[in-house]
């Protein structure tokens, strides 16, 4: 077992009455290793300038979370499988819908990955597929949400 810790830090501005709803909700994230993220929540949900478009929104970061999870396991896999990576991008995609209770919710996460393999030895589209699909099956975050989480391989 493993714990794992994050400091959410926000503070209200001295001009703020707060009550009217009309407040700032830019804030930290803080982690254990030092990193130190500015935050908000999405300019989709709450509108500037009440929100920071320059800030990470939960959402954003749920997506984040999935895709670096997906590629960390992928990596590994390929590394095992003895292809090297030269790159790996992905632009990922989440989808905020309704879900069966009439809650919003991230109703699905498409991975694009786009995997740079050195010309030495690259996997065929099965073998590619295959690794997408190990990464996937463990991948610590996936496995812990209901989202339906799909991988559209960029060849």
């Amino acid at each position: 077992m493993a714990e794992y810790r994050a400091s959410i830090l926000w503070q209200r501005a001295s001009d703020e009455q707060y009550t009217d709803r009309k407040y700032s909700r830019a804030h930290q994230w803080q982690f254990d290793g030092g990193a130190t993220i500015e935050a908000s929540s999405s300019p989709h949900i709450v509108p500037l300038p009440y929100s920071s478009a320059e800030g990470v929104d939960p959402e954003e970061a749920f997506i984040a979370s999935l895709s670096s999870c997906h590629m960390l396991f992928f990596l590994d896999f390929a590394a095992k499988a003895g292809w090297v990576v030269d790159s790996y991008t992905d632009h990922a995609i989440g989808v905020m819908d309704k879900d069966h209770m009439g809650m919003m919710s991230m109703s699905e996460v498409t991975l694009r990955p786009k995997v740079v393999f050195s010309t030495a030895k690259e996997p065929c589209v099965e073998q590619l597929e295959q690794l997408h699909h190990q990464a996937h099956q463990h991948c610590f975050i996936a496995n812990s949400v209901k989202t339906e989480v799909t991988t559209d391989m960029v060849l």
